[in-house]
């Protein structure tokens, strides 16, 4: 076999890839060798020939990302990672994907150094390069390319392409010149089902030129490093344009019987198949992990060259004569001193739809904020996610509002690639029912701890006419149970901007759930105390019932609470804008607000599953809503005060 560019020393180092490659997910006996194995000469050549990084600073803020989309290769990523330094050692690639090793089965940011964003759903690791594309521009753009100018790679599979996350996102990055995004379509025919050519017939290079697109159709040169570097040096002269680079490799290269079968996508190789494979390479056949130290000393070098160049960033950053306090706000992705003090008040006897008070706050945010950032997916104005100031185009990439489009799944994969990137705090607003196109972005953030925020406004039936399709039943609840991710419903103005002050404190995700229809500002809603997840607004230590609600219809258990008290019944009125916040209180604070053997009733303008815990009738919409006014819905569906009352009478009787 034959490495077309590669010294004696490159082809061996090439060859050990390929035989970690096969080794971790052979000792695991699991996981994925074949593209892997296709694609080490690439990796290789990103690695030594074409990336700015220093292993020995992960994190330094102008390297150049890569994402692996095509996450089930990881162990591609993990060989080069050991190789080059970045912390992983050849016993963590022996414990691929086990118990609590810094090599899961997919890569996963913040738990592996080097790991920028955590793939393995496909599409995903290619839409977050967008954004890591999108913050880097914005960056350089607002800040100077002396202290952000860098790029973004990203490799990505046939399956990747299947996604439709990736039409949205690639869509978006054409439409914003996206220079210093680099992609690699590994073209290698093979899906788990078989060849490629059961379910594909795709022309991805006339589909990516359609969408503005630099498109490289570099052929079978997977085995030719000097071709590969040309590539990458050619994608580099376009500034104005994304570019993907289509390489046709071929899975599994170079075993002698499994190279283009699909057995060697997923199904991890044999003893005897990994040692056919070793004697084509001329590796030894008997020794597994194998890296022989000439090997290792020239990745640890090419892994320590950034050092220099990150030195020169540091030494432009201190000279640059920027904006100090702005920098360091957006790299810690928070506000200016006394920040928080910007987010608007309201007076309580007054109305106004959540929604805009949210937008009040992101407003007012914007100011004290610096890198704020965000907009709507076509909803800017319905969802209140209007930034002051300018458009993001590919003419401005300074401009703080992002004109996502109808493009939900991506704007969601997006605000994580550009939370995780740093230097922005990233926010995308849509209809509440429309989470269900960002789930799969949501629960990433979630996972990868990505600071971004998920605005939802229209947040129930109380949308109204547009009716069951766009009323959200489910949502906010199906929200609840992702780990990691703060769930804010307020109940008014106040309950909001104390919303979006948690939002902006948070170290993960946030979603918002904003109202369409205007809500009354409630005497006792506290800004500050929406972080307490669940708290009285009214003082009654000794009550005969507790009536909780979260949004829009705390206020039914306001007026519930009067007519309970003109017969004599006190009641506590619980607002609960956060059960997340809530639950991570001790039991005995929250026996304090909900006091156990006090009989509670609940109302939610949502499915009641869940409820029962904190409950002892939970009024809710287990159904699908209709089309009609808003307040019609609300009262056909027993979201008002009598049903409150009559609920807490059944309980007391």
């Amino acid at each position: 076999m034959t490495i077309n560019g590669a010294s004696e020393l490159e082809a061996l180092g090439i060859n050990v890839i390929r035989g970690l490659s096969m080794d971790g997910p052979a000792a695991a006996n699991s996981g994925h060798q074949g593209t892997a194995m296709a694609l080490a000469p690439l990796a290789h050549v990103l690695w030594t020939r074409v990336m700015d990084y220093d292993a020995a600073d992960p994190e330094w803020f102008d390297r150049d990302r890569f994402v692996l989309s095509a996450g089930h290769a990881s162990i591609l990523q993990y060989s080069m990672l050991h190789l080059t330094g970045h912390g992983l050692s050849l016993d963590d690639l022996k414990d691929f994907r086990q118990w609590d090793s810094a090599t899961p089965g997919h890569p996963e940011a913040g738990h592996t150094a080097g790991v920028e964003v955590t793939t393995g759903p496909l599409g995903q690791g290619f839409a977050n390069a967008v954004g890591l594309a999108m913050a880097e521009q914005n960056i350089r753009s607002r800040f100077g390319a002396d202290v952000c100018d860098h790029f973004t790679y990203v490799v990505m599979g046939d399956g990747c392409l299947s996604e439709g996350v990736s039409h949205e996102a690639a869509s978006l990055a054409g439409h914003l010149g996206l220079g210093k995004l680099i992609a690699v379509y590994d073209d290698n025919h093979v899906t788990i089902d078989g060849v490629t050519e059961l379910a594909l017939s795709d022309d991805a290079g006339v589909r990516f030129r359609s969408y503005g697109w630099q498109v490289l159709e570099v052929g079978s040169v997977a085995e030719d490093l000097d071709a590969l570097e040309a590539a990458f040096a050619e994608a580099k002269t376009d500034t104005e344009r994304p570019t993907v680079i289509i390489l046709r490799s071929h899975i599994g290269y170079p075993h002698p019987t499994l190279t283009d079968d699909p057995h060697a996508h997923g199904l991890a190789f044999g003893a005897e198949e990994i040692a056919e494979a070793k004697r084509v390479m001329g590796l030894p056949e008997d020794q597994s992990f194998f890296v022989p130290d000439d090997v290792l000393e020239m990745y640890r070098t090419a892994g320590a060259r950034g050092a220099e160049a990150r030195t020169a960033w540091q030494a432009r950053l201190d000279a640059a004569g920027i904006d100090t306090a702005a920098w360091d706000a957006s790299l810690a992705a928070t506000g200016l001193d006394g920040w928080a003090d910007a987010l608007p008040t309201f007076d309580a006897g007054g109305a106004t739809a959540t929604r805009k008070a949210s937008q009040a706050c992101v407003t007012a945010l914007a100011e004290v904020v610096p890198g704020l950032i965000g907009g709507g997916a076509d909803l800017t104005g319905n969802t209140g996610t209007t930034m002051p100031g300018d458009d993001l185009s590919a003419a401005n990439p300074g401009g703080r509002q992002i004109r996502f489009g109808v493009r939900e799944h991506a704007m969601g994969s997006i605000l994580v690639g550009m939370a995780l990137h740093g230097g922005v705090v990233p926010f995308g607003g849509t209809f509440g029912v429309f989470a269900d196109y960002m789930r799969p972005p949501i629960r990433l953030a979630a996972l990868s701890h990505a600071k971004c925020v998920f605005v939802f406004t229209h947040d129930s039936v109380g949308v109204g006419e547009d009716g069951p399709t766009h009323q959200p039943i489910e949502q906010v609840m199906s929200l609840r149970v992702i780990p990691g991710l703060q769930v804010i419903r307020p109940a008014d103005g106040n309950e909001s901007a104390g919303a979006w002050k948690l939002a902006l404190e948070h170290d993960g995700p946030t979603a918002l759930f904003f109202t369409r229809q205007n809500v009354p500002t409630l005497e006792g809603c506290s800004a500050d105390r929406v972080a307490e997840g669940a708290y009285a607004l009214n003082d009654v230590a000794d009550p005969a019932i507790v009536l909780v609600g979260t949004g829009s219809e705390v206020q039914h258990c306001v007026a519930a609470a009067e007519t309970l008290a003109a017969d004599g019944v006190a009641a506590r009125v619980v607002s609960m804008p956060s059960w997340d916040r809530f639950l991570a209180r001790s039991a005995d604070e929250r026996n304090a607000v909900l006091p156990s053997g006090v009989p509670t009733v609940s109302i939610e303008a949502g499915v009641t599953l869940g409820w029962h815990r904190f409950a002892d009738a939970a009024l809710g919409i287990d159904r699908f809503g209709a089309s009609a006014p808003g307040g019609t819905v609300m009262e056909r569906l027993g979201m008002h005060a009598e049903a409150v009352v009559e609920a807490a009478r059944g309980l007391l009787d």
